[in-house]
This record gives C-alpha cells, structure tokens and sequence, in this order.
C-alpha cells in the first residue's frame, strides 16, 4: 500500500511513520509547512509548524530511508484554521483549532492531494484506533493510553476520510513510543511535546486576539448584582468557564471565587458569577457530522465537550440541521463554539459545534 507519511517534526509522527515502514508499506513523508514565520520559542518545542521541526522531520526520513518532501498549506491554513479561530473569538465563541485543522488540512487538503498523487492512505500519530468494519468504513475508537487519547480531535472526520486513515500508535503507551524512538536511534525521542496553540508562538493566546482585533474595552459585570467589578480590552480574550486573569476590582461580597458566565461582544460585556452560574442542563448544536451510523433520536450515549475531558451521559436528539444533548447531570463551563464529540463506550460516533447552551439547575 502507497502510504504518506504526515510528519510534524515530533516523536509520535516519526514512530508512526517507522511503523508503516516495518510493515512493508510503501511510504513517502511530507511535512506540512503552516506558517512561513514561525520558529520555535527559547526552551520551547511548538511540535508542527516551525523551520526547526520540519528540519527534525527531515532527519527522520532519512533516517528511515523514505523519500521526504515539505507542502506548503499556510495559506489554507491561515483561512481555515487560522482566521476561523481570530472569527470565532471576536463573536464569543470558544474554537479548537487542532480539531479545525484536522477537519480542514490534515484529512481534507491532505488526504485529497494524497489521493490525487495515488497514495492509498494518509498515516499521523495520532492516539486513536481503527476497527476493521465488514460492512463499511472502520470504527473510530479511542487509544489505549487514555492520557493521550485524540480521539475527540478526530471526531469531526467523516466515514470516508476514516477509510483513508492510518494510526499506527492507537494501541501504545507515549512512553514506549518514545523508547521505541531511542532504539530506532531518532534525535527526535525526547522532544517536548506541544500543548499550545501551534500559530500562536509565545503562547499569549489573549495577545494574538488582541494584535488581530485591536482594542474594544468594555465592563465586566456581577451576574447576582449587576454591577460592575471591573473593565478589560477586550471580551473576545474571555471564554466561558474562565477563572483566571479576570481583572476584577475586588473580591465578590460572600469571598467566592468568580468565573466567566457569558461573553457577549456586541455589547463588549463579560459576565461573571458563581460556579454555579456555569451549570449547563442541556445544549443545542449545528449540524452533526457522522464517523459511523448515528444513533436513533432520543438515544442515550456519551458525549465529551473537552479534548481533555470525562464522557458523560446524555440524551441525544438529532437531525439534518442540528442536535440537542440533555445531560444526566448539569456540567459546567460548557461554551459555544466548542466541539462536543459522541460515543458509544470507546467508539466514536460523529460530533457537532456547540450553538447554544441552556442553564442547569444550580443556576
């Protein structure tokens, strides 16, 4: 099989890609080149968009013997993933954009260009799994090293993209993967991994906004009293479920800790209470989209809406256009503009972009 090898510069893209190697596969690597400015910060490893990591990919390729080649997506990039994260914030919505560039560059520009050349399939390292399905595309499920699961950020892939996917690291542990790396004697075994926004170099995720939206100062306000504790720059560097960097004048009266309820950019207003403020009974999303046969409306399944957070129990109601999701139990933080991706125990079975969310009972 005629495989390409997409390889971020990092350790779990360069074993993946020596495992398709030991399995007789044909494979070729390709490093994405996002951005024509970025290189890595001090003591820093961005892991998929710097000069520095596609030389490590390239290092890695000749190790392994495979031809080598670097495709320049940044302007793709920069419209899909990009400027739909700079869009989001400025309405007061909360995007992923690893799961934005999944959708839009790994397993769509990619996998077309992939497939237009004559390779059978893209392979990432990413932390998930695929299940052989006799009658049609594989099953989605997650890894078995549940520290490392990125199974939520595939969720947006459709049954078709999930026939041309390999991942090879589905059923290995990070640190085997990394000594695995040593053995096959790769410079890149040790390399930090990335936990930041790859476009966003220093990491000031409310700078970036700030340089790309400009100044649009505004109140916070009390959600129990109305008044207002404090001002900011600008309410699109806010996300819901926020504690921390609020710039709030004063304590609240009863000496609770505060956190952001709502965000609202047309009136430049962000809003904050209570914990309990941030109780969610149900939610309401855009248009669902399936990796496997979706469930009848009505059923119960699981729903995750953080890439670092516990499936929970909900109800699920469903059609062309949109979604509900009633929760067992109230949550908390749940915001617009986040991904809430659907399963059935380790199976994964679509996603959908959050639109609305509705108060739970503790609020």
């Amino acid at each position: 099989m005629r495989v390409l090898a997409a390889m971020s510069g990092g350790v779990d893209s360069a074993v993946a890609a020596a495992r398709m190697v030991d399995a007789g596969h044909e494979v070729t690597g390709v490093h994405l080149a996002l951005s024509r400015t970025l290189s890595a910060s001090p003591g820093r490893s961005r892991g998929c968009c710097t000069r520095e990591d596609a030389r490590d990919a390239r290092r890695v390729a000749d190790r392994l013997g495979i031809p080598f080649y670097v495709w320049d997506l940044a302007d793709r990039f920069s419209a899909d993933v990009v400027d739909d994260f700079v869009t989001e914030y400025a309405a007061g919505r909360t995007p992923n954009p690893c799961l934005r560039c999944n959708e839009r560059i790994k397993f769509a520009a990619v996998l077309d260009r992939a497939v237009a050349l004559g390779f059978d399939a893209v392979c990432t390292g990413h932390y998930a799994r695929l299940e052989p399905r006799p009658d049609g595309p594989p099953w989605l499920l997650r890894a078995v090293d549940r520290d490392k699961d990125q199974s939520y950020v595939l969720a947006v892939l459709t049954a078709h993209q999930l026939s041309r996917a390999l991942f090879p690291l589905g059923g290995a542990v990070k640190r085997d993967v990394r000594e695995e790396a040593r053995n096959r004697g790769l410079a890149v075994a040790d390399k930090r991994d990335s936990h930041d926004v790859c476009f966003i170099a220093d990491g000031d995720t409310a700078g970036f906004l700030h340089r790309a939206l400009g100044p649009a100062p505004g109140p916070i306000v009390d959600a129990d009293t109305g008044s207002e504790v404090g001002t900011h720059d600008g309410a699109f560097a806010f996300t819901v479920g926020q504690r921390r960097g609020l710039r709030i004048a004063h304590p609240a009266a009863d000496g609770r800790a505060r956190y952001v309820v709502a965000v609202s950019p047309s009136t430049r207003t962000v809003t904050v209470g209570p914990r309990e403020r941030l109780a969610t009974s149900s939610l309401t999303t855009c248009a669902p989209r399936w990796c496997a046969p979706p469930p009848a409306p009505g059923a119960r399944v699981l729903a995750q809406y953080r890439s670092r957070g516990d499936a929970v129990p909900v109800t699920l109601t469903h059609h062309a256009a949109a979604a509900r999701v009633e929760f067992a139990e109230p949550q908390h933080g749940v915001a617009p503009g986040q991904t809430v991706a659907f399963y059935r125990a380790d199976r994964v079975l679509g996603s959908a972009t959050i639109d609305r969310v509705h108060p739970g009972e503790e609020a």
